[in-house]
């Protein structure tokens, strides 16, 4: 089978950084989907992206789709033939409609009755015949979230585009795009290679670029640069932090890197490290170099886009660009630490948290007094307070204003620059954690006892004021707040009554709304259901189901009540207690029974019922021991000794008895064992 290289590109003015490598990923995924659809078989699917194009070549790609039966159902058989035996009008039409004379039709039997039929081969599609339908549903489909218009036409994509690309092996496939026609001409590096590169084949586009000085494979880029800064931070005797983040977003500014050390004045590492590399890093996309001590050693790695001549003016440049935004942060340290902590708390009166929730002011009284019940309940210590009322007070000052990324981080540093406790000054910076998945949640008491307030505060206010998340809509990152509460308790090991603290902190808001603590409660169990079933560890759905119908007062005691669970289930005759409490459920499900039924043993006319009944009554007070204790899988075992009793009243006793007294009766046993079968986990929710 005859095969040909595909390739398509789109070249455009500058592509937004942050979302190039997600938009090469989209455009190659769809025209992937595209010819597999039309079932035309190729090789390799290679992307490539740079700031100035978006392109897929395609290798080895099938010149047609394949071959393909079809089958078309005519008109019945009754009407398609007169009484002489010659088609009617209908199936003469059907026949021209096939293109095949009415003799070559023919016939489809079935028990529903008879159809004329046509059978036939229809030819595969020139692949070229597609291509061009596919890169325009392929570009139509890219996840933009705003497109723009450029010049007098109506086009619209994220960034103008100058010119399209599409090869069929050596030939140009004609379509228009964006305002475009499509054709063989790409350009090189804007300023290395400014002139057009005529392609002769799709499969030399990357080497064409690369002596153009593109290097138009993105992860390609990316290796290139992580290796040339590491490399250049060697040079100064340094080790170059690479956050991949920033790895990304750099590789996706430059066609052809090239890693180039500077310098900035050892005044400005007196700066916390966290200021020096939220500017370095996050305002000037250099890489911050540190020393073989840990420490910071005043250079940076910047990656250009270009082979300068003189790299010395290309330094000495950044360096320039560099020093005023260290000395800005130096200024705003400097006047920060002015005023205390205090001082800067006691403007957040004037800074509204939420409209009907109040100011930042309202917000840490009532994460105070949430923090301190909460610290009473982990035994967090006596600085819990303090901390709360200062924890909020850096977004007051002046860095945070110009690094919010820094909100916490600064708050440790002024803290202990004006003499609090150290445990105070940790709180303050751990309290926002975990920020995002993989941070890493508080390890101080004081720390978790205010993260925790912190988060439950905004989780249960969002929710009185009716503004929980729908969809993908969560402006108050409160399924984040969610997972960090849930993870600073399972982490953390702390067995918080969850409940308790959710109402106390429902009852401190300005705004009172019915159900917001149960409404919370559900949410964040929710979240817990996910964090469980997510870490394939063999934990079902209908095991976690078991657990939360017990209603645990903690999701560490909900943890604990599943492992005891699982490891009940490994148990050879665990399935046959579980299936006589499903029996036991199913029963009381159909019946009425007043809460204030009490079993009267007088009434007890089987054997069988006084060994149920003293079965449960010989059992509870052990069971129930184990459980006050959270012995969870004791208590299991000790109800897998009931089993025996249990089986002896269905075999032997008849529930629904005629008579009303023993028929309530013995509906209340099952009650009570139902009630102690469930103590650890609802075993009537699992399979058996």
């Amino acid at each position: 089978m005859s095969t040909r290289d595909v390739l398509f590109e789109l070249g455009t003015e500058e592509l937004p950084p942050r979302g190039l490598d997600g938009l090469s990923a989209a455009l190659a995924d769809h025209l992937q989907k595209s010819l597999d659809g039309a079932g035309i078989a190729h090789g390799v699917v290679r992307r490539f992206a740079t700031p100035r194009r978006l392109a897929v070549l395609v290798e080895s790609c099938a010149e047609y789709s394949p071959d393909r039966q079809i089958e078309r159902r005519g008109p019945p058989l009754a009407n398609a033939f007169d009484a002489s035996g010659e088609p009617t009008q209908a199936a003469i039409a059907f026949a021209r409609s096939c293109g095949v004379a009415p003799a070559e039709l023919e016939t489809l039997r079935s028990d529903k009755g008879a159809w004329l039929v046509y059978r036939g081969t229809e030819r595969g599609a020139a692949t070229a015949s597609l291509l061009g339908g596919f890169a325009s549903a392929a570009v139509a489909a890219l996840p933009i979230a705003r497109r723009m218009r450029w010049g007098a036409g109506a086009a619209e994509f994220v960034r103008p585009v100058h010119w399209v690309v599409l090869l069929f092996g050596a030939d140009v496939v004609p379509c228009e795009l964006l305002g475009r026609s499509s054709g063989r001409t790409t350009f090189g590096h804007r300023f290395h290679a400014p002139r057009a590169i005529k392609l002769s084949t799709a499969r030399r586009y990357p080497g064409a670029l690369r002596r153009a000085r593109v290097v138009a494979d993105f992860a390609e880029r990316r290796e290139l640069i992580r290796t040339g800064v590491l490399a250049a931070a060697a040079e100064v005797a340094g080790r170059a932090l690479i956050d991949a983040q920033l790895l990304d977003e750099v590789t996706a500014l430059v066609e052809w890197p090239v890693a180039l050390a500077g310098r900035f004045e050892d005044r400005f590492l007196r700066l916390p490290r966290e200021v020096v590399i939220a500017t370095v890093q996050d305002h000037q996309r250099y890489f911050p170099v540190e020393s073989a001590d840990g420490g910071l050693n005043g250079f940076f790695i910047t990656v250009c886009n270009i082979q300068s001549r003189d790299p010395a003016v290309v330094r000495a440049g950044n360096e320039r660009v560099v020093r005023p935004r260290l000395s800005d942060a130096a200024f705003f340290w400097d006047q920060d630490t002015k005023m205390s902590l205090d001082s800067h708390a006691a403007r957040l009166g004037g800074v509204t948290f939420q409209t009907k929730l109040g100011t930042y002011a309202d917000k840490t009284r009532r994460v105070r007094s949430l923090a301190a019940l909460i610290g009473r309940r982990i035994g967090a210590g006596e600085f819990v307070e303090r901390a709360a009322e200062l924890a909020k007070a850096d977004l007051m000052t002046a860095m945070v204003g110009e690094f919010p990324e820094l909100q916490g981080t600064m708050g440790r540093y002024y803290a202990a620059a004006q003499g609090e406790a150290p445990e105070v000054a940790e709180a303050i910076g751990e309290h926002y954690r975990p920020r995002f998945a993989g941070d890493s949640p508080p390890v101080t008491r004081t720390g978790q006892a205010l993260a925790l307030a912190d988060k439950i505060d905004t989780l249960v206010g969002i929710f009185a004021i009716d503004q929980k998340p729908t969809g993908a809509k969560d402006p108050f990152g409160l399924r984040r707040a969610a997972i960090g509460v849930l993870r600073i308790l399972l982490e953390g090991r702390l067995d918080l009554d969850l409940p308790e603290v959710i109402e106390f902190a429902a009852a401190a808001q300005p705004v009172s709304r019915p159900g917001t603590a149960e409404q919370v409660l559900a949410f964040i169990t929710e979240r817990l259901r996910g964090l469980v079933l997510e870490r394939d560890d063999g934990t079902t759905a209908e095991m976690l189901d078991a657990v939360l119908a017990s209603r645990p007062r903690s999701p560490l005691d909900a943890a604990a009540r599943l492992a005891a669970l699982k490891d009940f289930l490994q148990m050879p005759d665990s399935h046959l207690l579980t299936a006589a409490n499903k029996r036991i459920a199913n029963i009381l499900k159909k019946v009425r029974l007043e809460p204030g039924v009490a079993v009267d043993s007088a009434r007890f006319t089987e054997e069988a019922e006084r060994r149920l009944h003293e079965a449960l009554v010989g059992a509870g007070a052990r069971v129930s021991a184990s459980i006050g204790e959270s012995r969870y899988t004791d208590s299991l075992l000790l109800l897998g000794g009931l089993r025996g009793a249990v089986d002896g009243f269905f075999e032997q006793v008849m529930v629904m008895d005629e008579d009303p007294g023993r028929r309530s009766n013995r509906l209340a046993l099952l009650r009570d064992a139902q009630t102690l079968l469930c103590g650890v986990a609802d075993l009537s929710r699992l399979p058996g």
